[in-house]
């Protein structure tokens, strides 16, 4: 089953909800915007690996109309090259220059004339020395958002050392915590360090500082460094830290897998269920689903030296049906119990499909833009460009990007 994608917008209101004496959104006289909150933003991006792209993808699902400049020649070689296709190439469209030479970087910066973000992840120094740093590229254009997304950042002891998400979030304090008790601690792919804390971040400084060039007039440069954005997505296990809400080891403590009703079960055919009854009210109905409530023996909630013991009997009942049965149980109980889908399946969950979570691009199912605008809904995502096929000289898109006024 396909998830489809919402059809964007909808008819103006008859009344005009002010007068009707309520705080409803106000729907622009002329219908809704169909391009996006961010039509009309123009990035230049520099073709680099996963954080960077990802969040260039999010700024174009948005509406931005994105341009990505690739090196030269035949897409780079080698498992690590900056890949051309896929989700997080989407929604662009692409250029080539040879950013060593004097024509190449001519050429930029005749787009960062007309742009208004310029999105780079070279090691700190990099721009500079090529001729494109940031004060070359504000000179040419005061109003430009200067967008820099590194591991390390642009100072500090580590600014010119290599990394890879693991190494972002392990010093950034997020990886330690994540693991079983008396295991070692184990990376979540890379979706903390490159994705939630660098391209995502990366999306927020750009935004932020667009809205501020609104009040000041000008651009400034955005330093989004992953080990900074991964230290920010611990800022509530701080707060449990800071109150010795977190004081166990290890797959010991609340969030971590400690509780065992907060944990995931293995169900009969190989499948998993997610269980998040953290709430007394949940963990009752919790209880009845797994036909436990009238249990005399069940060891309380919140008392972590019955722990063990309520894991083994959630253990025991999990496995005795599928996940698709178990999914049924409690489909219709407010319990905070899920299954657990594999990537290639979640598009299929009535809830996702409903809302047009995923969408097909050109036979790919890929997440949705998020998120999502009533006045202003952005496009269905089109395919990545093909570098061969769609590359466009730099004097075709300044055609389409006049001086702004």
């Amino acid at each position: 089953m396909t998830a489809s994608w919402p059809s964007p917008g909808g008819s103006a209101p008859t009344d005009d909800p002010g007068a009707a004496g309520h705080d409803g959104p106000r729907t622009a006289p002329d219908g809704p915007t169909r391009g996006g909150p961010l039509a009309g933003v123009r990035v230049v991006e520099l073709a680099s690996l996963a954080p960077a792209p990802f969040g260039c993808m999010v700024l174009a699902d948005l509406g931005a109309d994105v341009v990505r400049v690739d090196r030269p020649g035949a897409p780079g070689a080698g498992r690590l090259a900056a890949p051309t296709g896929g989700p997080l190439q989407r929604g662009r469209r692409v250029t080539a220059l040879d950013l060593k030479s004097p024509t190449g970087v001519a050429d930029l910066l005749n787009l960062v004339e007309r742009a208004d973000v310029l999105v780079e992840a070279y090691r700190p120094g990099v721009a500079e020395r090529l001729g494109f740093g940031p004060q070359v590229c504000q000179a040419r254009n005061p109003r430009l958002v200067y967008a820099r997304m590194t591991g390390w950042g642009q100072d500090g002891p580590l600014a010119a050392r290599a990394g890879h998400d693991i190494d972002y979030i392990a010093v950034a304090g997020a990886l330690e915590p994540l693991g079983r008790a008396g295991e070692r601690p184990y990376a979540p792919m890379n979706l903390l360090g490159d994705f939630g804390g660098g391209g995502m971040l990366l999306a927020v400084g750009v935004l932020a500082a667009l809205l501020e060039r609104e009040r000041s007039g000008f651009g400034q440069v955005v330093d989004a460094a992953m080990v900074d954005g991964s230290a920010l997505l611990t800022s509530f296990l701080h707060g449990l830290l800071g109150s010795g809400l977190w004081a166990a080891p290890r797959g010991r403590n609340m969030f971590d897998g400690g509780a065992p009703f907060y944990d995931t079960y293995a169900t009969a055919d190989g499948g998993f269920m997610a269980v998040g009854a953290m709430e007394p009210a949940f963990y009752a109905v919790l209880l009845t689903g797994l036909d436990l409530a009238d249990d005399p023996d069940l060891p309380a909630q919140y008392d972590p030296s019955g722990w063990d013991e309520l894991r083994r009997r959630f253990t025991a009942r999990f496995a005795e049906r599928t996940r698709d049965e178990w999914t049924a149980v409690f489909a219709d109980l407010d319990a905070c119990v899920a299954p657990v889908l594999a990537p290639g399946e979640a598009h299929q969950h009535p809830h996702n499909a409903a809302r047009g979570t995923f969408v097909e691009v050109d036979g790919e199912i890929q997440p949705a833009p998020a998120p999502r605008f009533d006045r202003t809904p952005p496009k269905r995502p089109t395919p990545a460009p093909d570098p061969q096929r769609d590359a466009m000289p730099v004097k075709e898109i300044l055609t389409t990007w006049p001086h702004h006024t």
